[in-house]
């Protein structure tokens, strides 16, 4: 809980997760758990907020995450930092993040779910269900706050530590009419436009 507070997370979002920013830090012999991640709330608070709110200051066009008018700044940061982690776990390529970014971005604007399977495998293990790296199809219709292919908006709080460069991502996605990708393999993906075109991509990279 005290975590949760000093990184001003969302009330429903588990812990901390998301606000303890992924760097190098040089840490004192005898540090204890709460001292580590203190440095990494305040690296956040210093080095990621700031683009945030320059963002949110300069009123940017990010209608997926934002709900300017009806929610407070910290919860919109709070949604790019959710998103930003989403983007994180699905991108295995650098240049990819504000595509994939983008095509986040598209399905949240259309009202569509973001299918995320990250997402759903965060749940699992945070509701403390066996998990063997299986994810299975009973899995995808289980209902839960995490399961993206059941709720048609964001989780309530991030799903790993974002880096810098997935936070920036959301900030500016590339512009496209990309609606979903799959992973071909080699850690790069295949964007489609339609659901027929991801259907055949699925087909080539996934069931071979």
């Amino acid at each position: 809980a005290a975590f949760i507070k000093a990184a001003a997370a969302d009330r429903r979002a588990r812990c901390a997760e998301g606000f303890l920013f992924p760097d190098t830090y040089e840490i004192a012999e005898g540090a204890s758990a709460a001292d580590i991640a203190g440095l990494q709330l305040a690296r956040f608070k210093r080095v990621v907020e700031p683009l945030i709110a320059q963002s949110y200051a300069a009123d940017s066009d990010l209608a997926a995450v934002s709900k300017k008018g009806s929610s407070s700044f910290s919860a919109w940061r709070n949604r790019v930092v959710t998103l930003a982690s989403i983007v994180e776990k699905e991108s295995g390529r650098a240049e990819e993040r504000p595509l994939i970014a983008g095509v986040f971005a598209n399905r949240l604007r259309k009202g569509m779910k973001l299918q995320t399977d990250p997402t759903v495998i965060y749940g699992i293990i945070a509701s403390g269900q066996p998990w063997d790296g299986n994810l299975t199809r009973k899995h995808l219709d289980e209902a839960g706050p995490y399961n993206t292919y059941e709720i048609p908006e964001l989780p309530p709080g991030p799903i790993c530590n974002p880096g810098l460069a997935a936070v920036e991502a959301v900030l500016s996605p590339t512009g496209s009419d990309y609606l979903y990708f799959v992973a071909r393999g080699d850690g790069s993906h295949q964007f489609s436009r339609s659901y027929a075109e991801h259907r055949r991509a699925v087909r080539k990279y996934q069931l071979n």
